[in-house]
């Protein structure tokens, strides 16, 4: 399909730089392809979820994976910054570089706030699009708790460009459920999500079931091309296990229904569908791309923000409920002020007719 298809425009001003306070204070759009369109908030999912029905979180949780510091070349010291997206192993990291072209092979890096012992590196290789690879001094958890010290919560880029992270997002660009550590992009569906908003869900009969889908810095990266079909997806590493599977299973064959709590959820979902056309566990890495004519298995609703214009977000919510539904949606949300991207406001899609893989 034309990448152009999935093209519009908004306004600047839409683009939330802080989430709603409280969380499930944000408002929420409901779109069912066959009842039209409904202004609601998110705390409403009280009433909008049934008993019996299983809401699946994701439970990962975000690094603060930007670090600044200073590349070292003999005498020569230059101001750098990384953003880390992929683990390789256990002290290995893929980044974008700002500004890329200021590092070589084997450079030395120092990284860090300045008020602690610097997190110290070496650039082990150089991609395109300023990706490089780093390998720390240090490894293991011992590296996960560096990073949390040093680093910065990595906002999307729509947000930097208007305001500098703050201390807050440690707290705001993280879902009250996270456990995992591994994510460098907030499952952003799940930040409205309040313990009090959990318990009243339970206390309805709603259950919640956990997976782990660790997102990475490529849901920000911009389509390139013309046509969809020459699009290549990033991968993304994913865990259902056995359990939750069964439960997730119990919950269908007593005829309530799967709510996937953002797109992270739903790809996992839907990955672990595909190989039988039947939920099983699943571990590994996931590059699944849904456009329009996907085959929905085994989601019945989704939650989930709004998306960027052109992006494989706004195509797979498109596939979901129907590209035309969708515009209209957004068309609305708009009109109406919803607030857009990472802490902005919510939808809550329903499924339209299934297409053909």
């Amino acid at each position: 399909m034309r990448v152009d298809l999935f093209d519009f425009k908004l306004p600047e001003r839409l683009i939330a730089l802080h989430p709603a306070e409280p969380r499930d204070a944000a408002r929420m759009l409901v779109v069912n392809p066959r009842d039209g369109l409904e202004d609601r908030h998110v705390r409403d999912l009280l009433w909008l979820l049934h008993p019996g029905d299983v809401l699946v979180v994701n439970d990962t949780r975000v690094l603060p994976a930007e670090l600044r510091g200073e590349r070292i070349r003999g005498e020569q010291r230059a101001r750098v910054s990384f953003n880390l997206h992929k683990r390789l192993d256990v002290s290995t990291w893929r980044a974008f570089a700002r500004p890329a072209k200021r590092l070589k092979l084997f450079d030395r890096l120092e990284l860090g706030n300045g008020g602690e012992e610097p997190l110290t590196a070496t650039v082990t290789g150089k991609g395109e699009s300023g990706e490089v690879t780093l390998a720390f001094d240090l490894s293991g958890a011992v590296l996960d708790e560096a990073i949390k010290s040093h680093g910065a919560m990595p906002l999307p880029p729509y947000i930097e460009a208007k305001r500098k992270p703050e201390e807050r997002d440690r707290t705001d660009y993280q879902t009250v459920y996270a456990a995992e550590d591994g994510a460098v992009a907030a499952p952003t569906a799940g930040l409205h999500f309040t313990h009090e908003l959990l318990v009243g869900l339970q206390q309805r009969g709603v259950s919640i079931e956990r997976v782990t889908l660790h997102v990475g810095a490529g849901t920000f990266l911009p389509m390139k091309v013309e046509d969809t079909n020459d699009h290549i997806m990033h991968a993304e590493w994913g865990e259902i296990d056995a359990g939750t599977v069964e439960r997730i299973l119990a919950t269908r064959a007593s005829g309530g229904r799967i709510i996937a709590v953002g797109t992270t959820s739903l790809r996992l979902l839907e990955t672990a569908s595909r190989a039988t056309g039947r939920l099983r566990p699943f571990v590994g890495e996931t590059d699944i791309f849904i456009t329009p004519g996907f085959r929905f298995r085994c989601v019945d609703v989704l939650m989930t923000n709004f998306h960027l214009p052109k992006s494989t977000l706004f195509m797979l919510v498109s596939a979901f409920s129907g590209l035309e539904v969708m515009k209209r949606a957004y068309a609305h949300a708009i009109e109406q002020g919803y607030r857009f991207y990472s802490y902005g406001d919510s939808s809550l899609l329903y499924r339209g007719d299934e297409g053909e893989e």
